[in-house]
């Protein structure tokens, strides 16, 4: 099998490079619009934005308690609404604008892109980015903008003011969201897209990166009112699975879309979405009967989007028996980080973001730059690359995700909270956020 640059792996970002690509043996060929690629993209973009509202809102919505339940649909539609305006504002342009990048230079631009691109300066109806308009590439990428900060969402439910939520969603995008893409996604001269980081649709940019900032936000709120005496049981279960039901769908917009186009490429990336995620639904399905005694609705949802978060950087790279094993790593290890974990270290992540996403993302992360591997079914290392160097490779990415995400969500937090406060007060809390934040009931006394 011819070994691939894994440069050329890290989709989306790589779309602006494919336009570029040598057409002839000796030229360059000026890129034109494809409209089967411009009529995935289209869908992929719409299935993606579907992830979010409706999808993730009722994955969400039904495990809060019923007098939560519309705090949390409001929170990931204002933040569906937020991201999409901070995006053609400046969020664009300081994640894929590389004005004044210098390739292999140490800049600025390693970590954050120019502002050319600012209110969608350049973006015009004829502008393409590979053989799609950029219009539809810049609207797919809001999306992934999206979806992020709606993760976080679900560590800190029941208990972060609505105002407090708007401003640290808006300050995190624009310092955590932006360069952390940019870095992974830009092309030539940024950080992790140099190091040859393989993220194909979003392991550290979106999974890692949203579900270590949960994890902070739930530590610098400190725990529910009564955690983990008190049981708080999902109010709807049914929402839930139809939530995850709509993720699953939705995910292959997020991981073959990530092709940015309809080629050989989408279709694998379809194809071990699929398998990872069957795989982990039921690795964390035996997981709990074999633990507990019996299987939950519940589990067997939270093993599948485990499964989605898992394969998505391998997805453009793992071949079906990679597919199998990400799959089964998921969903046995995300059991244990959100059950076994989480109450030795009784921290209160609310909905499990951080054990689902930052442990699924971190797996799938490491796992990638093994089952890239040829010798495993996968698409293929770079020339000169071994398993063990671009697992060092993803190691490299991870760490660095890590510790700026947690570090600045960190700093943001807490400033915010000397500001306007971060958390309800105690009478709002037990009264429940539809009323105390929106004077509005979810449910039916």
């Amino acid at each position: 099998m011819m070994k691939l640059d894994p440069k050329r792996l890290a989709i989306p970002a790589l779309t602006g490079l494919l336009a570029l690509a040598p057409a002839l043996a000796l030229a360059e060929e000026t890129p034109t619009l494809n409209s089967g690629d411009t009529a995935w993209m289209l869908t992929a973009t719409a299935l993606v934005l579907f992830m979010t509202i409706p999808g993730l809102a009722l994955f969400y919505g039904g495990m809060v308690r019923s007098k939560n339940v519309l705090s949390v649909l409001m929170q990931c539609f204002a933040i569906t609404a937020l991201m999409s305006v901070l995006w053609v504002l400046y969020g664009y342009s300081l994640a894929f604008s590389t004005s004044g990048m210098e390739q292999g230079a140490i800049n600025l631009n390693s970590f954050i892109g120019g502002l050319d691109k600012v209110l969608f300066g350049g973006v015009t109806r004829e502008s393409l980015t590979a053989a799609i308009p950029e219009t539809v590439f810049a609207t797919f990428q809001m999306t992934f903008a999206i979806i992020t900060p709606a993760l976080i969402v679900g560590a800190f439910a029941e208990r972060m003011k609505f105002s407090a939520m708007l401003w640290f969603m808006a300050i995190w995008f624009t310092v955590v969201y932006a360069p952390i893409a940019h870095m992974v996604w830009s092309g030539d001269g940024a950080l992790m897209w140099d190091w040859g980081v393989l993220d194909f649709a979003g392991g550290t940019v979106v999974h890692i990166n949203a579900g270590i900032a949960g994890l902070v936000a739930a530590l610098v709120l400190g725990k529910r009112k009564g955690y983990p005496t008190t049981a708080m049981p999902p109010h709807n279960l049914g929402y839930t699975v139809i939530g995850a039901s709509m993720l699953w769908v939705g995910w292959f917009g997020f991981n073959a879309g990530s092709a940015v186009a309809a080629n050989e490429s989408a279709g694998m990336a379809m194809l071990v979405t699929q398998i990872a995620t069957a795989t982990a639904a039921l690795a964390w399905m035996f997981s709990e009967w074999l633990t507990h005694g019996k299987p939950s609705v519940l589990g067997i949802a939270s093993g599948a989007v485990a499964g989605l978060v898992a394969i998505t950087p391998a997805s453009g790279t793992a071949g079906p028996l990679g597919a199998l094993a990400i799959g089964a790593a998921s969903g046995i290890i995300c059991f244990l980080a959100s059950t076994k974990l989480k109450r030795a270290l009784r921290y209160d992540d609310s909905l499990d973001v951080f054990g689902v996403h930052a442990v699924g993302g971190i797996v799938g992360a490491l796992l990638t730059g093994i089952f890239a591997a040829a010798s495993l079914g996968g698409a293929g290392l770079a020339e000169g690359m071994t398993i063990p160097g671009q697992f060092w490779v993803q190691t490299k990415g991870v760490l660095v995700t890590i510790v700026y995400t947690g570090v600045m969500s960190f700093i943001i937090l807490k400033l915010v909270d000397m500001t306007i406060g971060l958390r309800v007060t105690e009478e709002q809390e037990t009264e429940g956020l539809d009323l105390s934040q929106h004077d509005e009931r979810g449910y039916i006394i």
